[in-house]
């Protein structure tokens, strides 16, 4: 006679970015995964990976609008003078790129950089982290895919997938914390217009 199997405490952790399901020390990207965390965390934000091309057909006309906010995409070609010795991108352009992707995804919500620093609000980098996955290389068409995280009232996060536009295979997954800052360096509130843009 077969012994029943013993029942193992499998863990589902809602706070992985880009819809990522970790079970014990395993993490599963896979499609049908994406979208039973996407469903599970509607409730707080929309966040969708970047292999979900269309918006879900159960999302509500809000949730719509909130999920076109809370993501932006920009792509560029590979400059000889990125690419290192070993004709690869030197890993601090991955870092350039997210910036390019987070500043570009702040100038189509309404307000640019440049203008919140003449406001006197800057923000600063206060978290990085990267995972590299592949190598860029010279001249490779490349995404840069920024997803709205998180808002609070002296921080905003950032998570990004830097990937190649032509192939879709991811290069880099990061993550930034930014903080508000006054002119002279001390961490403020961000102001209520500013905030309302990212909601």
């Amino acid at each position: 006679m077969q012994q029943p199997q013993k029942l193992q405490r499998v863990t589902l952790h809602l706070g992985l970015r880009e819809a990522e399901v970790k079970i014990r020390n395993h993490v599963g990207r896979r499609l049908e995964h994406a979208l039973i965390l996407a469903a599970a965390i509607g409730f707080t934000k929309v966040e969708w990976p970047s292999k979900l091309r269309g918006t879900p057909t159960s999302m509500t006309t809000d949730s719509e609008e909130q999920f076109r906010r809370a993501t932006h995409d920009i792509e560029l070609r590979v400059r000889y003078a990125e690419t290192d010795q070993m004709g690869v991108v030197y890993h601090a352009n991955y870092l350039v790129w997210c910036e390019m992707g987070r500043t570009d995804f702040i100038r189509t919500l309404g307000v640019s950089y440049a203008e919140m620093e003449r406001n006197g609000i800057q923000l600063a980098v206060a978290e990085l982290s990267a995972r590299f996955h592949a190598a860029a290389r010279y001249d490779d068409l490349i995404r840069v895919h920024t997803i709205l995280a998180d808002v609070r009232s002296r921080m905003i996060v950032f998570d990004y997938v830097v990937s190649n536009a032509e192939t879709e295979q991811r290069l880099v997954s990061a993550h930034t914390t930014l903080v508000s800052l006054d002119r002279s360096g001390k961490p403020i509130a961000l102001p209520a217009h500013i905030r309302q843009l990212f909601f």
